[in-house]
């Protein structure tokens, strides 16, 4: 597992401001990124390059929109595994190469596990528990929401 709290530390006072800058309220323009640039005092290129080298230093572990999957006709399940310990690295491997799998965590639990599966359809989900449990020989139990709960989270760096 990456050292988060290690890559944190290297950022600079610039990376801290695009972070706090790009949760919530990102412009829905022809140019978005030139406009925070320009919000920042960033030209675009240095902004896409800062963000590309925070994901691939894992102090981001994802630059995306949330959106309501289920309006674009699609379908989300949080989904759980009981992996056996020593077999928990390669099994995750096997989880995450799935491209409709996101949000993977290790819970201290029976289902030790825990995933999201996102899915083009709602039809697509019972496809993917099925994949994933063919690729790792284990079986996948999905939950899906009873309920909807917005949580805006935003963290200051």
């Amino acid at each position: 597992m990456p050292d988060r709290a290690g890559a944190a530390a290297g950022l600079d006072a610039t990376d801290r401001r695009i972070i706090n800058a790009l949760q919530g309220d990102f412009p829905l323009v022809a140019e978005p990124f030139r406009e925070v640039a320009d919000a920042l005092g960033l030209s675009e290129a240095e902004l896409l390059q800062r963000i590309d080298a925070m994901l691939e230093r894992k102090v981001l572990t994802r630059f995306g929109p949330m959106f309501q999957i289920e309006r674009a006709g699609g379908a989300f399940v949080l989904a759980a595994m009981k992996v056996p310990e020593a077999e928990f690295d390669r099994v995750a491997a096997q989880v995450n190469a799935f491209p409709e799998v996101a949000h993977n965590y290790r819970r201290d639990h029976a289902l030790n596990m825990w995933f999201v599966l996102a899915t083009a359809t709602p039809e697509g989900i019972a496809a993917a528990v099925d994949a994933i449990e063919a690729a790792t020989g284990l079986p996948v139990f999905p939950f899906p929401k009873e309920r909807e709960y917005f949580v805006e989270m935003k963290l200051h760096a």
